[in-house]
């Protein structure tokens, strides 16, 4: 039940950014977003254990809001503004192959055997069918910037191993939007539309709400149920997801290109990963949170 909930409020972000962005220009979208959820975390930010532990990772905890939440979550947003909702999710499934590039080539883990490397080779062909049929023009700036969201997500859990082990869970999530939000501020607070149509701001609450402050409970939970491993096997439904409900909702045109991308997209991810995503190095569920401890206070694991 945990499993089929998150996968599908983590399969629905990519719907409602297509659809906030009508409205709401990518910083003022992320700023609204991050804000409403950090203020969640607040009383629990504040406590006197908590704060001694961001006192002390201040540094790295910075570097991972970044490459994190502030900057894939502004590179998504902005890809959005051209690209379908399905085509968007899609291209963030590669965050699992990417995580096995970085892993090897930072000698986080050893050379990956003929098995992963297969899996490299079939999740990239299925990008490449898809921007090779389905994306014209400048529409790739948008591909690039998509793709650069996946290669933060994955990247945010080596910094993670490597300098956060000592901060609890619900001191890098919450901390992470609440300075995400501190960050864009100016900009978000000085750029709010002049006018928000009921259907942008449903979509913005159901945003903020559910797949950024339930989903982590739910996450949480989950972790708890099956263990981290299976918990990142949600993973390989959420594109599908994202994909059905573009093509049924916003009647996004289900082309050639997905056709044939989306399964070898998804086939790549689960070979590359050994059917699940490295261990050690990890990689970040699709919007964005690390490999999360069930309990808010248990370090990050």
């Amino acid at each position: 039940m945990l499993f089929a909930a998150l996968s599908i409020i983590w399969g629905v972000p990519y719907l409602l950014i297509r659809i906030a962005v009508r409205d709401f220009s990518p910083p003022t979208l992320v700023f609204v977003r991050t804000g409403a959820a950090g203020l969640v975390f607040v009383p629990y930010l504040l406590r006197r254990e908590v704060l001694r532990s961001l006192r002390t990772h201040w540094r790295p905890l910075v570097v991972y809001t970044v490459i994190e939440v502030a900057i894939p979550w502004l590179l998504l947003t902005r890809g959005e503004q051209r690209l379908t909702s399905s085509l968007s999710g899609l291209l963030i499934a590669t965050v699992p192959l990417v995580a096995v590039i970085l892993s090897w080539a930072t000698r986080h883990e050893g050379r990956p055997g003929w098995f992963r490397l297969a899996g490299l080779f079939v999740g990239l062909a299925g990008v490449a069918v898809i921007v090779g049929v389905d994306v014209h023009g400048p529409d790739l700036l948008a591909v690039f910037e998509v793709l650069g969201t996946a290669i933060c997500y994955a990247t945010g859990p080596f910094i993670v191993a490597r300098s956060l082990r000592g901060v609890s869970s619900g001191a890098a999530v919450g901390a992470s939007l609440v300075l995400t939000a501190i960050g864009l501020a100016p900009v978000g607070l000085t750029h709010l539309p002049p006018r928000v149509t009921p259907e942008v701001i449903t979509s913005m609450a159901i945003l903020v709400v559910a797949c950024t402050g339930v989903a982590f409970l739910i996450y949480f939970a989950l972790i708890a149920e099956v263990g981290p491993a299976r918990a990142t096997v949600i993973t390989y439904v959420n594109p599908a997801v994202a994909v059905v409900l573009g093509v049924t909702i916003l009647h996004e045109r289900f082309s050639v290109g997905l056709a044939f991308g989306v399964p070898l997209v998804l086939l790549g991810s689960f070979l590359g990963t050994g059917g699940t995503r490295p261990s050690a190095a990890g990689t970040a569920p699709p919007e964005g949170a690390a490999t999360l401890s069930p309990n808010l206070d248990q370090p990050i694991d």
